[in-house]
């Protein structure tokens, strides 16, 4: 499914969740001057209506997937949380994690890290069962008292191409030891997507879960009428959401993903920011959207709302937006159309080698700031993994430039292969838009 949506001139705004403290937030002022103790997270139902309740204190979640992510940016576009897949990335410790999350004013949804069946783990083998329970049992301990953990989230997308019910009985069990050894925190579980078989496995395998977690992309414009029609009653909250998926996009010829400019990218988060997360403010607690950092997933543009080099793209204006109802001082560039030998990224780009091409991109800037482009050809991706699991960057290939000016580039085509071209448009202010355009050579 695709939805295409154009961002104009200006945005319409009707927003649903108020960000003032008497209604929703602790402050982050207020959350670095807490005592360096555990944080008392309860919930609050009033006739079906759930609040999150940080010390007492009312707490809607405006948070971000931030497992490599840039925590200080986070805090400064008024987010309040964010959320980890595991307590220790490889990078850092869960206590450095931690730390740096409580330095910025940020609370943390924790992840810990549960086998998955897709993966081969067996949740038939009891041993291997209890031993994984063993195992979070002591990182639930290492860092149940630190002042920045909100809640702990029991795995992710556990239902993924998974068979075995038990894998909730799993969750169930591990849910439970964490109330009886930190009685402070909630527990969460995330699912990929909605869906009545999932629903029903966690009502009848998952009672003692706090709080269900979803997370969806192009999808997600569905949840709301999807959380009453599958009958789910309780708390919940978005785990993942952002850029229309790879599975959800049209395809090439040669089946290649026809990702969104980063303009379009933007225009998305906020409809549907607006459409599935704020509407709801009976059950919906917050959101996490996916990814406040870069990673290589079909492409290393698609998923995070920061390239490479660390600039911000249109989707963190949309954030700073919702966070704070108001514009950033500078705008990032937009995107107002990008062509290859006069066709869009739709309209399937086929050339014969050692031909000349030429690209295009207009550009259109708030401030009216100088533009800088840079340009990179990459093989299309055959590392092509499921879930968000580990993938290879591709390869950069070589362009041999016959002219480069002010948005308009001329080069030679490179050997028979399938590529993406792709073009960033730096302000000067770090920020960037960015687009690409899959080709083939024949």
């Amino acid at each position: 499914m695709k939805n295409i949506f154009t961002l104009g001139l200006c945005f319409i705004i009707v927003m649903g969740c108020k960000n003032d403290k008497s209604e929703q937030n602790i402050t982050k002022l207020e959350l670095n001057t807490l005592e360096k103790k555990a944080a008392k997270v309860t919930l609050n139902n009033t006739d079906g209506k759930y609040q999150l309740l940080v010390n007492n204190e009312p707490f809607y979640i405006n948070g971000a997937g931030c497992e490599f992510g840039n925590i200080a940016a986070l805090a400064k576009h008024n987010g309040n949380s964010f959320r980890t897949w595991r307590t220790d990335n490889g990078k850092q410790s869960g206590k450095e994690v931690l730390d740096a999350a409580h330095k910025n004013g940020l609370m943390v949804t924790m992840g810990i890290e549960v086998a998955r069946e897709r993966h081969g783990f067996d949740y038939n083998d009891e041993a291997a069962v209890k031993n994984q329970k063993e195992r979070i049992r002591k990182e639930v301990l290492e860092f149940k008292d630190h002042p920045a953990l909100l809640i702990w989230a029991i795995g992710n997308e556990l239902n993924l191409r998974a068979t075995n019910p038990k894998v909730w009985d799993a969750v169930n069990d591990i849910s439970k030891m964490i109330h009886d050894i930190d009685p402070n925190h909630l527990t969460t579980t995330t699912l990929a997507g909605i869906s009545q078989k999932e629903i029903n496995l966690i009502k009848e395998r998952c009672p003692d879960v706090d709080i269900l977690s979803i997370q969806l992309y192009g999808a997600i414009e569905r949840l709301p009428k999807e959380i009453k029609q599958f009958g789910w009653t309780g708390p919940y909250m978005v785990t993942e959401w952002g850029a229309t998926g790879h599975w959800e996009v049209p395809k090439t010829s040669w089946n290649a993903p026809i990702e969104e400019n980063s303009t379009l990218k933007a225009a998305n988060y906020l409809k549907r920011y607006q459409i599935a997360i704020a509407s709801d403010t009976a059950q919906c607690l917050g959101s996490y959207v996916f990814l406040w950092g870069q990673k290589q997933e079909r492409t290393p543009t698609w998923y995070g709302v920061f390239i490479e080099d660390g600039k911000e793209t249109e989707s963190v204006d949309v954030m700073h937006y919702i966070w704070t109802k108001q514009w950033p001082e500078n705008r990032t560039p937009q995107i107002e159309s990008f062509t290859l030998n006069n066709k869009t990224a739709y309209e399937d780009v086929i050339i014969d080698s050692e031909k000349e091409m030429s690209a295009f991109v207009k550009i259109r800037d708030f401030e009216k700031d100088s533009i800088s482009y840079s340009w990179e050809i990459l093989h299309e991706s055959t590392d092509l993994k499921d879930g968000g699991d580990l993938e290879m960057r591709p390869e950069n290939v070589d362009i041999k430039i016959i002219n480069n000016n002010n948005g308009e580039l001329k080069f030679i085509v490179p050997e028979k292969g399938q590529y993406r071209l792709f073009v960033f448009a730096d302000d000067g202010y770090n920020h960037a838009a960015t687009a690409n355009i899959p080709f083939k050579v024949e």
